[in-house]
């Protein structure tokens, strides 16, 4: 059984920076790609940025150049670098464990960005 948990997220103010984590705990061998999601109130969940194995990255158009996500293979913890942070960028962040056959969700952690 695999578990992934957020944190990091908080209150910023615009062309803040912020770093999210998420840490995979259990079969963490079975994760073949992981990544950040993010739902803002009344839309739906989209993709921010993604990682397949340990150096395959995808961005979102909208974070390109201001956002990077990493992923550390000894502690089992994926990052989401987040600078030049714009108030269209808040929302719940949720970070996913693809494995074959599942996909398993974080909880959440909450962005805000504003003044």
């Amino acid at each position: 059984q695999v578990q992934v948990v957020e944190s990091g997220g908080g209150l910023v103010q615009p062309g803040g920076s912020l770093r999210l984590s998420c840490v995979a705990s259990g079969t963490t061998l079975r994760i073949n790609a992981m990544g950040w999601y993010r739902q803002a109130p009344g839309d739906q969940r989209e993709l921010v940025a993604g990682i397949v194995g340990f150096t395959e990255t995808k961005y979102a158009d909208s974070v390109k150049g201001r956002f990077t996500i990493s992923r550390d293979r000894v502690k089992n913890v994926m990052y989401l670098r987040m600078d030049s942070l714009k108030p269209e960028d808040a929302g719940v962040y949720y970070c996913k464990a693809a494995m074959p056959g599942r996909d398993i969700w974080g909880q959440g952690t909450q962005v805000t960005v504003s003044s």
